[in-house]
């Protein structure tokens, strides 16, 4: 018999003087090097869209196929290609001279274009009084991976549409890591699919990066590329003054952490061979963002006390006068 499936729990609480304010749901687990689950809240069942926290996932077939190697892709081109980055002129100018390296042009993107996160890049557009392209958009690093395995194959120009042979090679390597069929899927931000799973089968992926080696085979080759590119910049997987980033770089051990749309995180710990996932139920990243940082600590990876973490976790709220109101803090349960 199927258990039955279990409530979202308390995962972050928003204090005002006294009292709890808000309080945020959510689920969460803990995998080991086998998958197994070691701690979980909530559901591990519970079916989600990871979002953007399986760029990595979708990165696979780009080293599998040959393709990145064929383009001479180096550890600055694979952690864009696991990016949701803030458009800063060190993510754009990256992604521009990759695509310019392969004899494509922004044109060919097909992930659409927003206004960039980063102050400097947005205010350098309106004193221009120019409009952003698909070079701003948080996930052009993803679309030039697609794009680079696109050419590498042969591919339609369509490659964001879900019966195109990357998405499907995307998909194949979704399922076998998440070790899940993908019940189905949906249109992301950046009009690619992103294909459901359990909160379990993410776990189960992030552990499977945490122990993947170079060498052991070649999936596993393409996922410890992948992980450690992003270990090791930090500031292209997202930018300044972003969760990923500075927990990351807070960190006293290597970790790979990726953010997904409506409060979606994951965490890669390799020293320790194991997979966080998470999802908070409303959709809120500040609970997202408070809730990884308190199972960080919880492992023992991350200092309570460090400035970055202070600033996602137990973070003093004020208001616009300077006055301290409240504070962010996990719930009880999770690591204060």
């Amino acid at each position: 018999m199927q258990n039955a499936a279990q409530p979202p729990v308390p995962m972050t609480e928003i204090w005002r003087g006294p009292m709890a304010e808000s309080l945020h749901l959510g689920h969460a687990l803990i995998c080991g090097p086998g998958g197994e689950i070691i701690e979980a809240w909530g559901d591990p069942q519970v079916q989600v869209y990871p979002r953007s926290s399986c760029k990595m996932l979708q990165a696979l077939p780009l080293i599998e196929s040959g393709a990145a190697d064929a383009a001479g892709l180096g550890p600055e081109h694979l952690a864009l290609a696991c990016a949701s980055h803030n458009g800063a002129a060190i993510h754009t100018a990256r992604v521009a001279d990759w695509i310019e390296g392969l004899g494509l042009a922004e044109p060919d993107f097909r992930c659409g274009s927003h206004m960039p996160k980063d102050e400097d890049a947005a205010h350098a557009l309106i004193r221009a009084h120019a409009a952003p392209c698909q070079l701003h958009n948080n996930c052009s690093g993803k679309h030039a991976g697609f794009l680079t395995l696109n050419r590498h194959i042969g591919g339609g120009p369509d490659y964001e549409l879900f019966d195109h042979p990357v998405q499907q090679a995307c998909l194949r390597a979704f399922e076998e890591v998440t070790g899940q069929d993908s019940p189905g899927h949906g249109i992301d931000g950046c009009s690619a699919p992103n294909f459901l799973t359990t909160l379990h089968g993410m776990g189960r992926a992030m552990a499977w990066f945490a122990n993947a080696r170079e060498g052991a085979d070649t999936r596993q080759s393409a996922a410890a590329r992948l992980r450690d590119a992003m270990i090791a910049h930090p500031d292209l997987v997202a930018g300044e003054g972003r969760a990923c980033t500075e927990l990351m770089r807070a960190c006293n051990e290597p970790v790979a952490l990726k953010t997904g749309a409506e409060a979606f995180f994951v965490a890669i710990i390799p020293g320790r061979g194991l997979g966080i996932a998470l999802k908070i139920a409303d959709g809120a990243d500040r609970a997202a963002e408070c809730t990884i940082a308190a199972l960080l600590v919880r492992l023992g990876v991350l200092d309570a006390n460090h400035p970055s973490a202070r600033k996602f976790m137990n973070k003093v709220m004020t208001n616009w006068r300077g006055i301290e109101t409240g504070m962010i803090k996990p719930a009880a349960g999770l690591p204060g």
